[in-house]
């Protein structure tokens, strides 16, 4: 069995990763690692952790000396993982006990190196508000259109494309790590089952389309280095989108 390395940034989650290191836990494949980066939490999740770490020692914990935000700390998570596979799962994020295993087969049985899957959307509570359906396959200049890519569900095959890290930047650090795999892979394939539960909270990007709509313009302009007419036409398409999905489906 291969081993599977899970990215886990975490800053103030202690009400949320109890569920999430749950869900990794009760995963039907069994050969992973955890490695929980810690941005300077000023609640009680490392001891939380720390606690968890004592019961199974496949989970890990690395601290941050100074805040530095979710690029970082997955940066840093990447850099540790001795998996063959990279998988990420945020600290308020919930998998269902076989995404690994599906997704590990999807991947294997296609030889793809980079995949994703369907999810659905909770609350605070942990009730069902949405679903989120997922293309079949999606090439670099569709991503700069939407990005369909659920950081929580995304997959990438180190011993394919070795490891890639993410820009240093604010917010949408997945995304442009998405692009930036897809300028090395021609396209990302996506398994249309809902593998996880994504959570809304009141500090979720994608829950602030103003605070959203901004990273995603620094990451045409100033990571993909996207010209001004080129930026302006993918996000066209970007803000259409999120007026469809909002308003008509």
């Amino acid at each position: 069995m291969v081993m599977v390395s899970i990215v886990t940034p975490l800053h103030n989650s202690s009400k949320f990763i109890i569920e999430t290191i749950d869900g990794v836990i009760l995963q039907s494949y069994t050969n992973w690692e955890m490695i929980i980066v810690d941005d300077c939490s000023t609640d009680n999740g490392v001891e939380i952790v720390e606690k968890l770490q004592k019961q199974d020692d496949r989970i890990k914990l690395i601290k941050n000396e100074i805040n530095s935000g979710p690029a970082v700390s997955r940066n840093r998570a990447i850099e540790a993982a001795r998996g063959r596979f990279i998988a990420f799962l945020d600290s308020d994020d919930i998998w269902h006990p076989t995404k690994l295993e599906e997704q590990l087969n999807f991947m294997q049985k296609n030889d793809y190196v980079f995949t994703f899957t369907a999810y659905d959307k909770i609350n605070e509570k942990g009730e069902k508000v949405g679903h989120v359906e997922i293309p079949l396959e999606v090439a670099y200049n569709d991503l700069l259109k939407t990005c369909s890519i659920g950081c929580l569900t995304a997959m990438y095959d180190t011993r394919k494309i070795g490891k890639v890290y993410m820009p240093i930047i604010k917010k949408r650090q997945d995304f442009a790590l998405w692009l930036k795999i897809l300028k090395i892979v021609p396209k990302a394939y996506g398994l249309n089952r809902p593998l996880a539960k994504y959570r809304l909270t009141s500090n979720s990007v994608s829950s602030n389309k103003l605070k959203a709509s901004k990273y995603q313009w620094k990451v045409y302009r100033h990571i993909e280095k996207l010209n001004i007419v080129s930026s302006t036409y993918y996000f066209l398409f970007y803000t259409i989108h999120g007026i469809v999905k909002k308003y008509f489906k």
